[in-house]
Parts: C-alpha cells; sequence; structure tokens
C-alpha cells in the first residue's frame, strides 16, 4: 500500500479509504490510486482485510437445494441479490444446503459470512429459530407463521390468489382447479408459498360460492403431463387453473392439448408467481401473474446490510404484489367443460 501510495503521490491512509471505501475519495484522485495500483499489480487482500476489520463483506443466500428444484424464478432472485450487494460493496455468496438447522449453525459459528439471506421458508421453519438464537444479522425472502420481530419480504401470495381467482370469475368461470407442487416438496413441510396459497384459494372460492379443488404434481414436464391426463379423468367440468408449478406449466399446457382441450377455448390457465421466461416456454404462452423476484432479491438484501450498517433502524416486513402479463390461455369459459 506504501509503494501505491509513493507512485500515485497521495498519502497511505488515502489508498485505505479508496480500497475499503471508508471514507470519500474524489473520482481524480481514485483514479490516480486505481492506476498506481494496476502499474505495480497490487491486489487488496481480502482476507487480512477482514481480519483487520473483523467484518468480511460476505452475505450468505441459504438455498435448500438438496430438497427444492432451482426455476428461472429462484435464479431472478439470485442475480438480483448479488448486483445489490455488489452495489453496496458486499460480496453474495450462493449457500445451497439443508433446511436443517444443523447447517445453519455450522455456518454462522464460522465467521466467514457477516450475515445471511434465507429462501424457501417453511411457516416453522427450524433454520430462522437457529439464527434468532445467533448474533448474525438475517433476513427472510419469504415468511414465517409467526413473524414478530423478524425482517422479511414476500410476495403477497394471499393478494395474487384473490386477483387471479377473480380475473377467472370475471370470464365466467366458477369450476376452478389449483395446481401447486406441494407433492415435490415433501421434505419442505410447512413450504410457506404452497401452504399460503392453498389457505387462500380455499377461502377465496369458498367466499364466492366458487367449485375449487387442489392437484399437486412434481416438478417437471413429465409431471404436468401427468397432471393434464388426471384433471381430465378427475375433473372434467374445470375451466379455469392457477398454475402455480413452474416446471410442471408447459408440461401441462401439452397434456390438455394431447387430451384434447382447446386452450383457451375450452380450458383457461393462470400461472402463478411465476417469470415470463417459464410462462413462454409453453404453446400458447400462459398468462401469469409474474413473481416480483428482482424487487425482493434487492429488498432481502438491502434489509440484511441496513441491520449491518444502521441497526437502529426498526426490523422492516413488507409484501409484494404480483403484475399481470396476459398471456394466451386466458377466455371467456365455454357453456360446457370438454367431457362433462
Amino acid at each position: 500500500m506504501q509503494d501505491v501510495a509513493n507512485l500515485a503521490n497521495v498519502s497511505l491512509a488515502t489508498v485505505s479509504f479508496t480500497i475499503n471505501n471508508s471514507k470519500p475519495v474524489s473520482p481524480k484522485t481514485r483514479a490516480k490510486v486505481e492506476a498506481a495500483m494496476k502499474d505495480l499489480d497490487y491486489r487488496r487482500n481480502a482476507v487480512g482485510s477482514a481480519l483487520a476489520r473483523g467484518r468480511t463483506h460476505v452475505l450468505a443466500l441459504l438455498y435448500p437445494a438438496l430438497q427444492h428444484r432451482f426455476s428461472p424464478t429462484s435464479i431472478q432472485f439470485f442475480t438480483s441479490a448479488a448486483d445489490q450487494a455488489r452495489l453496496r460493496g458486499y460480496n453474495l455468496v450462493l449457500w445451497p444446503m439443508s433446511n436443517d438447522a444443523e447447517g445453519v449453525t455450522e455456518l454462522t459459528s464460522s465467521g466467514l459470512v457477516d450475515g445471511v439471506v434465507l429462501m424457501e421458508v417453511q411457516l416453522d421453519d427450524p433454520r430462522v429459530g437457529e439464527l434468532s438464537k445467533s448474533n448474525v444479522p438475517f433476513a427472510l425472502i419469504g415468511r414465517t407463521r409467526d413473524t414478530t420481530g423478524i425482517p422479511f419480504v414476500d410476495v403477497d401470495f394471499e393478494a395474487a390468489v384473490e386477483n387471479a381467482v377473480d380475473r377467472l370469475v370475471q370470464l365466467g368461470h366458477t369450476d376452478l382447479v389449483l395446481i401447486d407442487g406441494g407433492i415435490g416438496n415433501q421434505l419442505l413441510g410447512g413450504y410457506g408459498p404452497v401452504a399460503r396459497t392453498r389457505k387462500a384459494f380455499g377461502e377465496v372460492t369458498t367466499q364466492r360460492g366458487l367449485t375449487g379443488s387442489i392437484m399437486s404434481g412434481l416438478h417437471s414436464s413429465a409431471g404436468g403431463r401427468e397432471l393434464a391426463r388426471e384433471l381430465a379423468a378427475k375433473h372434467p367440468r374445470t375451466t379455469g387453473v392457477l398454475m402455480m408449478n413452474e416446471h410442471a406449466g408447459p408440461g401441462f399446457v401439452a397434456g390438455l392439448q394431447q387430451a384434447g382441450y382447446r386452450i383457451p377455448q375450452d380450458i383457461s390457465i393462470l400461472a402463478l408467481a411465476s417469470s415470463l421466461d417459464t410462462t413462454g416456454m409453453s404453446e400458447p404462452e400462459m398468462a401469469v401473474l409474474i413473481s416480483p423476484a428482482d424487487e425482493l432479491g434487492r429488498l432481502g438484501v438491502d434489509i440484511l446490510i441496513n441491520q449491518l450498517e444502521k441497526k437502529d433502524q426498526p426490523l422492516p416486513q413488507v409484501l409484494i404484489g404480483c403484475s399481470y402479463s396476459p398471456g394466451a390461455t386466458m377466455s371467456k369459459a365455454p357453456d360446457r367443460a370438454v367431457g362433462s
């Protein structure tokens, strides 16, 4: 660092401020320091800096990859969170692990990370209890059953279900099916998005006087085709489907057409909390209530970093709604469903 200071004709303190972003440095001075660093092939020692500061500036994004497959929407969470961390001077590391408390304890006691962002949250999540007992700041993308004192951002699943049902009702649909991936989350017991969506669907269809059924399938195209066969056999009067199983969606659409359904003339499909990348894989392209994944990833990181840097701020709890994209799978309800 002294060599850099000498070459740039600045003080050692100025080099430190430039490298660590600990105090403001003018653009002209920063350019001189960075040019000197390049000429001398100087690289900041992140481990040494962490030891000196007692902080690593590394954040961990915990994802239970052993229990839950990655999806295009989850990738949006990762990239958005990583970009926001970088903008605020932190590195975000994706930490795929099991959803048990033991793995969290090993991570938080290692001193490797300054804080944790937790994804794929269960209603009664053992990881949250363990994090609450540690001294490591954390934030959730998702929420537990009891959110007292826990900072989180989450999709407003209850509002999304009501929005989806009302869109179908306005088109004359009264016999609806919710399809989720609950069968693929058996090791994530009480998985928040599925549990909240099922509860909201039951309440809204009852309030509206509608017929509502729930089906679960595997997270795959083959699982989607099997769901299509099951729907045709067990729910032939259904004319409206809420699809909350990203991996199964394209297979489901193809399976319905193989079974003789015309989409959307015979049956309408609306994807819940998904992405345009996913719904665009089906033919026709599914209508969708788009998950606010980019915003959730950004806010989750902001909430965590604000705890690290502004400890006197109240811990926020934020619900964000989904936006609608019409696709090509929504139409007025037919006089009679296929097979009825």
